[in-house]
């Protein structure tokens, strides 16, 4: 069973916006779904709050800061979202519990000094070491500008994989405002979004 963490030190990058699609991929399938918030502002659990009974159900997960546990035993995939200046025993914890973990990443140089300290972390944590563990996802970026490609050389730079990237677009604001997800409305209106998530999704089922 998968439990995939989603992990950056810098704030407003798009961790809750990542975890909450991500869960609403797995619940659209079919599968057991769990989503936990370690962030204190429980932006994640707040969105939950707002799913309709209607859409796949997606579960709230119990953690906190003191440990975090394995999820209930039945539970097929579980997603972490994680607050800003994630450190210290809760990032021990949260790492120890995780198969995978995708860092959402901006293309600023602010996200960027950022984003380079907390892999650091991880790689002096031997977290890097397993290959295909962790993985970079482009946000709020076009892939076809200076500053996707500026991205994408500072990520290859670590010898991490790029997971794709993500269009900055109103229908995550949209969806996520009614407790829903990509995978929860039309197709149609999302086409190109759901296409951009492919690689991470490919990554994350292999």
């Amino acid at each position: 069973m998968p439990v995939i963490l989603i992990a950056n030190p810098k704030g407003g990058v798009g961790k809750s916006t990542v975890a909450t699609n991500l869960a609403g991929y797995f619940a659209r399938r079919g599968e057991r779904t769990m989503l936990g918030d370690l962030d204190k502002q429980q932006s994640s659990r707040a969105w939950l709050a707002l799913r309709p009974q209607a859409l796949p159900r997606i579960a709230t997960w119990e953690i906190d800061e003191d440990q975090v546990a394995r999820p209930p035993h039945g539970v097929t995939h579980a997603v972490i979202d994680t607050p800003a200046a994630l450190h210290g025993h809760l990032l021990r914890y949260a790492l120890k519990a995780a198969d995978r973990v995708i860092v959402p990443l901006q293309p600023s140089l602010f996200d960027i000094y950022a984003t380079q300290a907390f892999l650091a972390k991880l790689a002096n944590k031997g977290v890097l070491k397993h290959e295909g563990r962790v993985g970079v996802l482009g946000m709020r970026v076009d892939a076809r500008t200076r500053s996707a490609e500026q991205l994408l050389r500072f990520v290859e730079g670590l010898g991490l994989p790029v997971l794709g990237f993500l269009r900055d677009t109103q229908n995550y604001v949209q969806v996520a405002a009614r407790g829903a997800t990509l995978w929860d409305v039309a197709p149609s209106r999302v086409e190109k979004d759901l296409e951009q998530w492919q690689p991470l999704i490919e990554w994350v089922s292999r």
